[in-house]
């Protein structure tokens, strides 16, 4: 495995998806040292000859692969990004289990630890409660008699969807589990951005509940918790008080309103009770959308040192800003 010190910032080829870094991804891997990022993790936008630059290159180790990496396009059933692992068609929930396997095989590849995983959904798109708050969230309605019905709604309906998700996604982390241990890495089971994806924070206990530690753990993506606390339908303590033990790694972007991805430093996300609640191990990886410009990315670090979330920022001025 190519570890890297506790603390250290690791930054996801979300930011690599734009043009001038398309077919020069060493240049990515570049300027992401520059900038002061000590690793990178390979998220499911890059195919499969670009993951092969990654793996390739010496600048940066692989720290994290986040599943279905590479990007590939099923014959008949689309994108595997697409995939669902909690889907109720056996043969979608079968290859979804596929994609993420090489997923697995990938972080091998690349000695990384960890893998993050989306389990999948409860309902093939956002509920129509979940689509009413964020109308309401939009004009500043947050309170009263619409919001209240629009949120009870959900709650509902989710717990009236859960369980069958639940059991489909264990059936898939129990297939995944086998290759995890083969190729020596821990599955990092993510909270989602939207309401009708599990895992909801019980339902990522009672998976984890089944599997060893080293083996199965727990990715807090910030940003999505905190649009979820926003719309009232999961407090993000939730998340920690029942998972805290179990926290592998950490996606860190700030949130405007609803829209995540943005650069620490760009919203209003507390990072200083973000610090607070992570164990030192977990891996810290920045996950921002790619049109944030590089000034942006520096700053997110400082950002995030002077809040106690990754280790200090180095001394000397990031050159080309």
């Amino acid at each position: 495995m190519r570890a890297v010190a506790a603390g250290t910032p690791v930054l996801s080829t979300m930011w690599a998806a734009q043009p001038r870094f398309e077919h020069a991804l060493d240049a990515f891997v570049e300027r992401a040292a520059e900038l002061g990022f000590g690793g990178i993790e390979i998220n499911h936008s890059m195919d499969a000859a670009q993951a092969g630059v990654l793996l390739a290159q010496t600048v940066l180790p692989v720290v994290s692969v986040h599943a279905p990496a590479p990007l590939e396009r099923h014959p008949t059933a689309g994108w595997n990004r697409s995939l669902d692992l909690a889907s109720d068609d056996e043969e979608e929930r079968g290859l979804a289990v596929r994609y993420a396997r090489r997923s697995i095989e990938l972080a091998g590849e690349a000695g990384a630890s960890l893998v993050v995983l989306h389990p999948g959904a409860a309902a093939p798109a956002q509920l129509p409660a979940e689509r009413t708050l964020r109308r309401l969230f939009a004009v500043g309605l947050t309170s009263g008699p619409e919001w209240d019905a629009a949120a009870e709604e959900a709650l509902r309906e989710r717990a009236r969807l859960g369980a069958p998700a639940l059991a489909r996604a264990r059936r898939s982390l129990a297939d995944l589990v086998p290759s995890a241990e083969v190729h020596g890495v821990t599955l990092g089971l993510e909270c989602r951005l939207y309401y009708h994806q599990v895992p909801l924070p019980h339902e990522a206990a009672d998976l984890l509940s089944e599997h060893e530690p080293e083996r199965v753990g727990y990715v807090h993506d910030v940003g999505h918790a905190e649009v979820q606390h926003r719309l009232g339908l999961t407090d993000r303590a939730a998340w920690f008080d029942l998972l805290g033990e179990r926290l592998v790694g950490v996606h860190l972007s700030d949130v405007s309103g609803l829209v995540d991805h943005r650069a620490p430093g760009k919203g209003d996300v507390d990072f200083r009770r973000v610090a607070a609640l992570l164990p030192p191990g977990a891996v810290r990886t920045l996950e921002v959308d790619q049109e944030e410009p590089d000034e942006d990315l520096a700053r997110a670090l400082e950002v995030l040192s002077a809040a106690g979330v990754v280790a200090p920022a180095p001394a000397e001025p990031v050159g080309g800003l």
